[in-house]
């Protein structure tokens, strides 16, 4: 009958010294002013106070680990730093799980013994409460705790009430600022990273929002742009169009407020230069204010695109090609005076940009001295392209040198590059440049002087820069005579002239070339050839070598095949230049089936060559003229003349 009477007495002590107006009234004073972190640290500080509890804390729920993470707590008149606790076996879980609140008015370690943070801190009465976001959601709780105990009180749970309600509101909003910032820098990222120009307008067609792809393509920073109407930045005959194109985003219905601007819109960059961007435009309400995006992309950066990656593709195809016939060609080898001068030659013109025209026997290697110029200039990172001009027939050559636009012409399904844009930044090497038609040959002089051209089918001006490297076999001073060959032209190709001289004349050559032929063919072939003997070398020095090095290389070739062990069968190979000869033009002295001399061979080429001049009536070329007798170019005839000293008053 006491001690009833002793707890009663205690509890009305208890009720007596509690005033839920003057508790609501010092914790809305010391939390008012505050927000965010701050007003967790106030709330905690002064609901213990007003309570006259040991410690009070505020917690955030992380469902995933099952812990409560503290957001703000006060225990024993201080603060305690940030700390993680399961909820499984506490009072707090039981808040948690429970989504109400809770409340243990004393003998508390004894009901959670698992609970070793209750022993630490000697907690004997604990009073928490869930805080819940607008679905009902368990986000955290608001605890106050004491290591006496904590009788129960009517009013004191609706003032604990009251707090957890405003921490869930505090919690909420710190949450949606966390995620609008979120959602901010998600778009920031995807504006600034977007290849596109995108632009917001305001009801106005003012510029609010402007990305920077958006500044790059109009040449405009976004503050330059912000505030000024977009019809600065569009051609006039399109700003009426886009005003329609508004008034028909206005007419659909919310959700399919968006339009692809078919055809796209002429844009103006803030130079003055139009470009046609294609476009989508889309219109947003927010706040009762209306906004439109533009989506731009410049279509002329994409067709440049698509130029280059063409070019490339075309560059690709040739420089395959190059590679497959490189296999076939090798350094230039020579020790001989003419050599050494030629190799002087090109070391003097390869570090300029002249222009060069190689003259020289068909077989002496052009293309090769043409390589080498290109490997020694400031080009040599840069194409070389090579055009045959002999090869591709006539009406086909403007397309291949210039390119052509789709349709053309009959056959053209697609645009393509020519061979000279493809050698910008490079050479390009036209071999056999006396086959030219006198039309390509005024559009080649042009492209020399000026560096532009248009490709077939299109009116716009194209220019390069193209090192041009030209070979030929022909004597073009005398196609210049007979107007076959364009005057200007041949001065502007005849810079740098560098004659290749013949094999016949290389001396101690043939031997090494043929040396290092036989080597190629006999890896390839994976054979075994012994070095040339004395008479092997003796053997192909007396021969006249009509065909040059190509000529040697296939004789040479020829000899590996039929070889016999591991020498060369050069009596299967070459040709057998004394046999047959009729006395009446053998020399002095020489009859059929004797082995003849370098001089005599020499001799009996002036002698054969003297005699078809004589039969054609000094006639060179043409159907009836003596290099068709012989079987050979009218350049190369003239040049063993020359070599041979031959004239019409021998």
């Amino acid at each position: 009958m006491v001690a009833d009477q002793s707890i009663a007495t205690a509890t009305v002590a208890h009720k007596n010294a509690f005033d839920e107006h003057d508790v609501l009234r010092r914790i809305l004073e010391g939390t008012a002013t505050e927000t965010g972190q701050n007003f967790f640290a106030a709330l905690v500080k002064n609901l213990a106070a007003a309570l006259n509890t040991h410690g009070a804390w505020v917690t955030e729920y992380i469902e995933s680990r099952r812990v409560l993470r503290s957001l703000s707590f006060w225990m024993g008149g201080k603060h305690v730093q940030q700390y993680d606790e399961p909820i499984d076996g506490t009072p707090c879980g039981r808040v948690v799980e429970g989504f109400d609140i809770v409340h243990y008015p004393d003998n508390l370690m004894a009901l959670f013994p698992e609970d070793e943070p209750l022993k630490v801190m000697g907690i004997e009465s604990y009073l928490g409460a869930p805080l819940l976001d607008a679905d009902k959601r368990v986000m955290g709780h608001l605890a106050v705790m004491d290591i006496k105990p904590m009788p129960e009180a009517p009013e004191l749970f609706a003032v604990f009430r009251i707090f957890a309600a405003r921490a869930s509101a505090e919690l909420q909003r710190i949450r949606a600022e966390e995620s609008v910032r979120e959602h901010e820098t998600k778009l920031k990222r995807t504006l600034t990273g977007a290849m596109d120009a995108i632009i917001e307008l305001d009801s106005s067609l003012c510029v609010t929002v402007v990305n920077p792809s958006a500044e790059k393509i109009f040449g405009a920073t976004a503050a330059e742009m912000t505030g000024k109407l977009f019809d600065a930045y569009l051609s006039e005959g399109d700003h009426p169009r886009l005003m329609g194109l508004i008034g028909q985003l206005g007419a659909e219905p919310d959700g399919k407020q968006r339009i692809w601007i078919k055809g796209g819109l002429k844009a103006r960059h803030a130079g003055g230069e139009s470009f046609l961007a294609e476009a989508t435009l889309s219109r947003t309400d927010s706040g009762g204010n209306v906004y439109y995006t533009l989506v731009l992309r410049n279509v002329n950066d994409r067709i440049e695109a698509e130029r280059k990656i063409e070019s490339l593709t075309g560059q690709t195809e040739y420089l395959r090609q190059e590679m497959r016939e490189l296999q076939n060609h090798g350094a230039i080898l020579g020790k001989s005076a003419p050599m050494k001068q030629l190799m002087d030659d090109i070391a003097q013109v390869a570090a300029t940009d002249a222009t060069v025209l190689i003259l020289g026997e068909t077989g002496t290697g052009k293309e090769l001295i043409a390589r080498a110029i290109h490997s020694g200039s400031k080009r040599k990172d840069g194409p070389l392209i090579r055009v045959n001009c002999a090869a591709i027939p006539a009406m086909l050559m403007e397309s291949e040198f210039f390119g052509h636009e789709k349709g053309a012409f009959t056959g053209a399904t697609a645009k393509r590059e020519g061979r000279f844009a493809l050698a910008h930044e490079g050479t390009l090497f036209l071999d056999e440049i006396g086959e030219l038609t006198p039309d390509l040959q005024a559009k080649l002089l042009r492209v020399l002087q000026d560096g532009e051209f248009e490709p077939v089918g299109s009116s716009k001006t194209r220019t390069v820069n193209v090192r041009v490297v030209a070979a030929t076999n022909r004597d073009l001073e005398d196609a210049v005579r007979d107007g076959k060959f364009r005057e200007d032209l041949y001065y502007r190709l005849n810079v740098f002239p560098i004659q290749v001289p013949p094999l016949r004349e290389r001396g101690d050559d043939i031997v090494l070339l043929a040396e290092a032929f036989a080597k190629r063919f006999a890896s390839r072939m994976g054979k075994q050839i012994a070095p040339l003997s004395p008479s092997c070398a003796a053997r192909l020095k007396a021969y006249a070598w009509p065909g040059n090095v190509r000529e040697l290389q296939n004789i040479i070739e020829r000899a590996v095949i039929t070889a016999q062990g591991d020498c060369l069968n050069l009596n299967r190979a070459l040709p057998e230049v004394a046999d047959d000869v009729p006395d009446s033009m053998a020399p002095s002295g020489q009859g059929n089936g004797r082995i003849l001399t370098a001089d005599d061979l020499r001799n009996l080429e002036r002698s054969n060559i003297v005699r078809a001049l004589d039969v054609a009536n000094w006639k060179v070329s043409g159907k009836d003229g003596a290099a068709t007798a012989l079987g050979l170019s009218p350049s190369t005839l003239a040049s063993r003349m020359k070599a041979l000293g031959i004239a019409r008053s021998s």
